[in-house]
Formats: structure tokens, C-alpha cells, sequence
């Protein structure tokens, strides 16, 4: 299932990398909460991952909107973008928020 299959939709997400939480292998703190959808499947073989912008503690669940997708261009692996629902945000909000760990890749802002 592509990851745009989901932009526009009410998504659950489980936090695996909770606001704060410093990556074991590379050291660096999630500037945002970040997890996946379970039960899904993306290209790199894991659950389908999502940012969690606009809350701004740690969580361990979150039930919000997405509103794009961070499409690697040099990587299997996009990101959906969810929010609070009624929240909008410009793409270049979503760049300096993911900015953190997006730097890395290649990319593109997918919306509806």
C-alpha cells in the first residue's frame, strides 16, 4: 500500500520514538514524536512510520490527520506527516520540524 493511500485520513499512530528519545545507533534526539501504523506494510519491509507535528510532549499514541507524505527520493522508506486534526501546516513548517533526521535524504512533499 503506497503511503499517499493515507493523506487526507484519521490514522492511529504508535510512538516508538517518543519526543526526545535519542536514536540508539546514530545518537541524535527526535526533535518531534515519531511512529508507525501498525498492522501496515511499507516498501522497506517495516510498518508504515509517520512524523507527529503540532504535540509538543512526548506521547505513546496518537490519533490525528494526515496531511502529506515526505517521499524519499533516495530511500524506500517515506514518512507520513500527522497532525492534530484542523491543523495546517506549510511545507516549509514540515521541512525545519523533520528537518532533524530529513537532512539526510532526498525528498518531496506529497499532499492530496
Amino acid at each position: 500500500m503506497s503511503a499517499t493511500y493515507f493523506i487526507g485520513r484519521l490514522v492511529k499512530i504508535r510512538m516508538d520514538r517518543p519526543l526526545g528519545f535519542v536514536h540508539p545507533a546514530f545518537g541524535f534526539e527526535y526533535a518531534v514524536n515519531y511512529g508507525f501504523i501498525s498492522g501496515t506494510s511499507s516498501p522497506d519491509g517495516d510498518e508504515v512510520d509517520a512524523y507527529v507535528l503540532g504535540v509538543s510532549e512526548p506521547v505513546e499514541g496518537f490519533v490525528g490527520r494526515c496531511i502529506a507524505v515526505i517521499h524519499r527520493l533516495d530511500d524506500d522508506d517515506d514518512k507520513l506527516v500527522v497532525v492534530p486534526d484542523g491543523l495546517q501546516l506549510a511545507d516549509a513548517e514540515i521541512r525545519h520540524l523533520t528537518h532533524f533526521q530529513e537532512r539526510h535524504f532526498i525528498s518531496t512533499i506529497l499532499r492530496a
